[in-house]
C-alpha cells in the first residue's frame, strides 16, 4: 500500500512538473540538407506579434549565440542561406504567420513534431501561437519555403522580473536548438518512410539518389 501510495505521488509530481515546464517541439524538412545552411539573415514577419524592444533584443542575441555554437555565422546581406524570424503571443493567441506571401510548408513535411518526450500527433493543428509562446521559423529564401519551425511554451512573461525572462528565453532557445541543425540521417529515415508509403521501390530509390 506504502509504495502504491508512493508511485501516485511520484507520478502527480511528474504530471505537475510537465504541466508547470515549458514544452519545446520542432519539426523540418525532411528533404533539405541543412548541412549546406551556412549563414542566416534576421526578418522582421509582417503582421506578427512581437515583444518590447528589450525582450525581443535578448530573445535575438540569445538564439545567436546558440546558432553560433553550430558554426551558423549571422549577415546582413539578402544572400543568407536562411532567413529566420520569431513571433509571439502576449496578451491573446494568434495565428501563425508565414514571412511572405507563399512562402509555406515544402513536400518535405509532415509525420508530427519533435520534442515533448518524442514524436507529436499535433501536426495538423499547429497554425496558432499560443499565450507566452516563442515560435522561431526559419527559411530557404532561394526556395521560398519554411524549412524549420520551432515553438517554446511558457517562456514569455511580461510581468516577470527581468532575470526571470532572461533565464526563461534562455532555456528555451537552448532546449529548441538542442539538435539544430537536424540529423541528416533522421531526414533519410522519414523520407525513406514516406516514399515507401506512397511509391514502389523503383520510385523510393530513383529519390534517394536525388537525396544522397
Amino acid at each position: 500500500m506504502k509504495k502504491l501510495a508512493f508511485l501516485t505521488t511520484a507520478f502527480l509530481l511528474l504530471s505537475v512538473s510537465a504541466v508547470l515546464g515549458q514544452d519545446v517541439r520542432y519539426d523540418f524538412d525532411k528533404e533539405k540538407d541543412f548541412s549546406k545552411y551556412k549563414t542566416y539573415k534576421w526578418v522582421a514577419i509582417k503582421g506578427a506579434d512581437r515583444p518590447d524592444d528589450l525582450m525581443s533584443k535578448r530573445i535575438t542575441a540569445t538564439i545567436d549565440a546558440e546558432l553560433a555554437t553550430k558554426g551558423m555565422t549571422k549577415t546582413e546581406a539578402d544572400t543568407a542561406d536562411l532567413y529566420i524570424g520569431y513571433q509571439t503571443a502576449i496578451g491573446q493567441e494568434k495565428e501563425f504567420t508565414s514571412y511572405n506571401t507563399g512562402w509555406g510548408y515544402g513536400p518535405g513535411w509532415g509525420g508530427g513534431w519533435y520534442g515533448g518526450g518524442g514524436m507529436s500527433t499535433t501536426y495538423g493543428s499547429t497554425s496558432t501561437v499560443y499565450v507566452g509562446q516563442l515560435d522561431v521559423s526559419m527559411y530557404d529564401p532561394a526556395q521560398k519555403q519554411l524549412v524549420w519551425r520551432g515553438v517554446a511554451t511558457k517562456t514569455l512573461d511580461p510581468k516577470a522580473k527581468p532575470e526571470k525572462k532572461e533565464k526563461n528565453i534562455t532555456k528555451a532557445v537552448a532546449k529548441l536548438l538542442k539538435n539544430f541543425p537536424p540529423n541528416r540521417k533522421v531526414s533519410r529515415l522519414f523520407l525513406c518512410q514516406a516514399v515507401s508509403l506512397r511509391g514502389s521501390d523503383s520510385h523510393r530509390k530513383a529519390i534517394l539518389e536525388i537525396h544522397p
